[in-house]
């Protein structure tokens, strides 16, 4: 069915005058075409790193596909986008037809029938964005040749120049050339605009040498870019294929079921013959009767002498016995995942073969990868160059939280994270690996993270992992915190006893060089955080107080919140330095310092304790840096709204303009910190420590691995200021 209806597509488009066809000229600034010339060239990660840096320079990203399959399960690629990106769109409003409607309609009524009725949606989405990506068809079952068509005949129709996409996988370098020409000629054909040829999948190994040879052979205007395979994006996880199969997990297992399946296997033959083939990531299939097969799997996953098994599908509706769940309820967790299909063993493998592996709106880790190996692979500033994206004035959380991440990479400092086996600085760690943010130290001890690392099924090998309680560091940093703290009491004894503790030790490995910077908090209170930096970091000259910032990205821009998180009542000094280290932490990360010093009054109209203290702070920072715009005391809806600036501050630059807000009590700035978050939906980036000769910072209890992410990022791109420094 889907055949006939491309091959009565392609006739009709033959039949058109070429006058039908949009002229050339230059490519547009509003949109893209994603145009896949064959199946399997992993368009889904081209998208989602397009997205990514489109979202990054514009304020209203849209996305939109003409076609999608048919079918009761919503199209994979559009929920991952309007999911990751908050986009303002519905799913109904982000694709033309499906792929049945497409059918009817060109059967009843013509090709340019299906034509007008994908321009009229996509004109909807283009009117209230900034740019609009397109995802073209995916390949399914048709003829590559008539689908090619149909997409750069949308593409015109649209009026979109064409990302050509080939897939590199397999192909050597001459294989490679010859299909990006022959498909860039085709398209030229056919009247397309092609902004860049993208080569995905490519030979991790022949990469480099690929990339020399089109860097010395390519003489189209157009660049080509080739992106490295990477296996993980290619594997199903054990919830993908437990979703497909209809499985029900096993009672009370548990384990994460986002592992990726690198192999299969049928458990068929006993016990220490399967022990010989256990291979890390395999999903074992075996009937539900066979507790032995079962009981071994869980076993090699407490054992270093086994790699980890993705996890075990039991066959053929077959409960175990009660005494074998019984024994599995009481082993040490994490588990593997364990699901039961109804189908017998033989129907269950064609099942499981059959599950094509998807990047999916609930699987971060697969995101992130395929994040990092896009931008590992893409030079952005040329790819944003053709397609003439240029940047927004206003600063969304998406682009403020790109800007972090590059910022970061530009020089990778080393970061320290004493809680090594927290499962979400794990998680975290490998996002920050994979996308080159910054080079992680994790602290503990090495057996307990690296099982943990396994049972995760992590890509994390390269990692530094130190043990506090046995390394080369202890004497020499035992003896320097005795040094800085024997006018204290502190014996060499306790010194060696404290400095084992994991936020201690992390800031020693900071004070001593060995770290740049130091993110701790999922699993320590705010104090077991601060006080080691107070202790041997301390504050840097100039500054009496160590204090936090939160950086507050709203809808269209990023503001400045200081302090929400560390001094209760600061003095009239304590408060000038908090707003001075406020406004260099906000030109840190790119947010012109503009201070408002608050009050419950603004300028003269109140008088009182509190309002003096914040005068005499306002007069402190004038004093000591005149190179700030600074001003107060003032009222917040003063200091934020243009029109309330004029009513009740007309002669101030700062009134109605400031972008750094300094809170004169702890009890208002959290409290307003956590208003705008939840009453205005703004992502609250920190605390971010401020005022130590080095960076240390601090996370929630409650932190989610983004969290975590952002604050390394910060921490690093504080680490590249000290540097800048010195």
């Amino acid at each position: 069915m889907v055949t006939m209806f491309l091959v009565i597509a392609f006739k009709c488009i033959l039949t058109f005058s070429i006058a039908f066809f949009v002229s050339k000229g230059p490519p547009l600034a509003k949109n893209l075409y994603v145009a896949a010339c064959e199946p399997d060239c992993g368009k889904s990660l081209v998208v989602l790193g397009l997205m990514q840096l489109v979202s990054s320079r514009v304020e209203r990203p849209g996305f939109f596909r003409p076609i999608i399959r048919s079918g009761d399960r919503p199209d994979n690629d559009t929920e991952l986008v309007l999911s990751r990106f908050s986009l303002d769109q519905s799913y109904e409003t982000s694709f033309g037809v499906t792929s049945d409607e497409a059918i009817s309609l060109t059967r009843e009524r013509g090709v340019a029938e299906l034509l007008k009725q994908i321009l009229q949606k996509f004109k909807a989405i283009e009117s209230k964005s900034d740019f609009v990506l397109c995802e073209g068809t995916d390949y399914t079952g048709i003829t590559s040749s008539f689908e090619f068509d149909l997409n750069a005949r949308i593409a015109n129709e649209l009026g979109t120049p064409v990302l050509n996409l080939i897939s590199g996988h397999g192909k050597s370098t001459l294989k490679i050339r010859q299909t990006a020409e022959a498909t860039r000629s085709a398209l030229r054909e056919q009247g397309c605009t092609i902004a860049a040829t993208i080569a995905n999948r490519v030979s991790a190994e022949a990469a480099p040498s690929m990339r020399d040879r089109f860097q010395a052979d390519w003489t189209f205007e157009d660049p080509i870019f080739l992106v490295t395979e990477e296996p993980s994006l290619h594997a199903p996880t054990v919830a993908a294929v437990a979703k497909e199969l209809n499985a029900t997990p096993l009672r009370n297992s548990e384990g994460d079921s986002n592992r990726d399946i690198l192999c299969v296997s049928v458990a068929a033959m006993q016990l220490p013959h399967f022990l010989d083939r256990v291979r890390e990531g395999k999903l074992v299939i075996v009937p539900g009767d066979r507790s032995d097969i079962l009981l071994g799997c869980l076993a090699t996953v407490a054992s270093e002498n086994y790699p980890m098994i993705a996890g075990i599908l039991l066959t053929g509706g077959i409960m175990p016995d009660d005494s074998v769940i019984r024994l599995i309820e009481g082993f040490r967790r994490p588990l593997i995942p364990i699901y039961l299909v109804t189908t017998d063993t033989y129907e269950t493998v064609r099942n499981v073969m059959a599950v094509d592996s998807v990047i999916s709106a609930d699987n971060e880790r697969k995101i992130q990868i395929a994040l990092g190996v896009f931008e590992s692979c893409i030079e952005s500033k040329v790819l944003i160059d053709r397609i003439d994206v240029a940047r927004s004035i206003a600063v969304t959380p998406d682009m403020f939280e790109y800007e972090l991440i590059e910022q970061a990479k530009r020089e990778r400092m080393r970061i320290v994270l004493p809680e090594g086996n927290d499962e979400r600085v794990l998680r975290a760690a490998e996002i920050l690996v994979r996308r080159g943010v910054a080079e992680i130290i994790l602290l503990g001890a090495p057996d307990l993270i690296r099982n943990t690392i396994a049972s995760l099924g992590l890509g994390l090998e390269q990692v530094e992992i130190i043990d506090p309680c046995d390394n080369p560091y202890l004497n020499e940093f035992s003896e320097r915190y005795y040094q800085l703290r024997k006018h204290k009491g502190v014996t060499m004894e306790r010194a060696r006893d404290t400095i084992q503790e994991l936020s201690f030790f992390g800031t020693m490995m900071v004070q001593q060089g060995i770290a740049d910077g130091m993110v701790s908090g999922a699993d320590h209170t705010t104090a077991q955080t601060i006080r080691p930096a107070l202790q041997i970091i301390r504050t840097r000259p100039g500054c009496s107080i160590v204090s936090s910032v939160f950086l507050m990205c709203l809808k269209d821009r990023v503001l400045v919140y200081g302090d929400c998180a560390v001094n209760p009542n600061p003095e009239p000094q304590q408060l000038a330095d908090i707003a001075i280290s406020s406004a260099e932490t906000a030109q840190a990360f790119g947010v012109e310092p503009i201070v408002a010093m608050l009050s419950y009054s603004t300028g003269l109209s109140g008088t009182g304790e509190d309002v003096e203290t914040v005068k005499r702070a306002t007069e402190i920072v004038r004093h000591l840096r005149p190179d700030l715009r600074v001003d107060g005391p003032i009222q917040y809806d003063a200091a934020v709204d243009p029109s309330v600036a004029r009513t009740k501050m007309p002669d101030s630059d700062v009134a109605g303009r400031a972008t750094v807000f300094i809170f004169p009590d702890l009890n208002t700035g959290n409290n307003t910190y956590k208003a705008v978050q939840r009453s205005a939906g703004a992502v609250a980036i920190g605390p971010i420590l401020q005022g130590l000769n080095r960076p240390i910072n601090d996370l929630s209890r409650g932190c989610t691995v983004t969290d975590i992410v952002n604050t390394v990022a910060i921490t690093a791109i504080q680490a590249q200021q000290v540097e800048t420094l010195k």
